[in-house]
């Protein structure tokens, strides 16, 4: 999973032609990134819905291609939290269960930030419940689920969503942890999940 917010600090104003040459963030993606997929990259990161949408007109590969630290643009998108850009790759064919490199689905990434619309969003665009489920189960490489990443970050509007769709509250990761055992012990994402884990029928 790649990680938000390093290539922050790009001034309203800029010029276009120069735009990614600011901060070193052409340098970031020219060491990391295929040449080909550059300027879908810069486009998902900065969440410019009209340079990915150029982007992709003139794509010269799979929109599913990682295009950094085994992020497709899909997974980019839900981890910087850009609706609108999550929205278009999905429209254009992008694959809701495409895995990054520690096994993560885009639904790991929307979680991990909290962000609810676009939980909502990729559950929504599942189309059939057997679809949603085998999105909730998923595990990345830690033995997390979407939810295990959710309660990590105390995100409760996003647990609750979670729980809602199907998500189990007593599905423990590799290291045998529940959910709710990665929340504060007394944040309210924690009540939440324990409520959920106690209303769970007996095995």
């Amino acid at each position: 999973m790649a990680v938000p917010g390093r290539r922050n600090g790009l001034m309203d104003d800029e010029e276009d032609e120069g735009l990614f040459e600011e901060d070193g963030i052409m340098d970031d993606l020219e060491s990391d990134t295929p040449p080909h997929l550059r300027d879908l990259a810069a486009a998902v990161e900065l969440g410019d819905i009209d340079a990915l949408r150029n982007a992709l007109d003139n794509l010269n590969g799979s929109i599913d291609e990682p295009v950094e630290d085994g992020d497709t643009a899909l997974h980019l998108t839900c981890l910087y939290g850009h609706l609108p850009c999550v929205q278009l790759l999905l429209e254009r064919g992008a694959n809701l269960e495409a895995r990054d490199e520690d096994g993560g689905i885009p639904l790991h990434d929307a979680c991990a930030g909290g962000f609810a619309e676009i939980v909502q969003h990729l559950i929504t665009r599942a189309n059939s419940p057997e679809r949603v489920t085998r999105m909730l189960e998923s595990v990345d490489a830690e033995g997390d689920t979407p939810l295990h990443h959710a309660a990590r970050g105390e995100h409760v509007g996003v647990i609750r969503l979670l729980l809602a769709a199907g998500s189990s509250p007593t599905r423990a990761n590799i290291s045998g942890k529940i959910p709710s055992e990665l929340a504060d012990p007394d944040s309210e994402a924690r009540r939440v999940l324990e409520a959920a884990a106690g209303a769970m029928p007996s095995q």
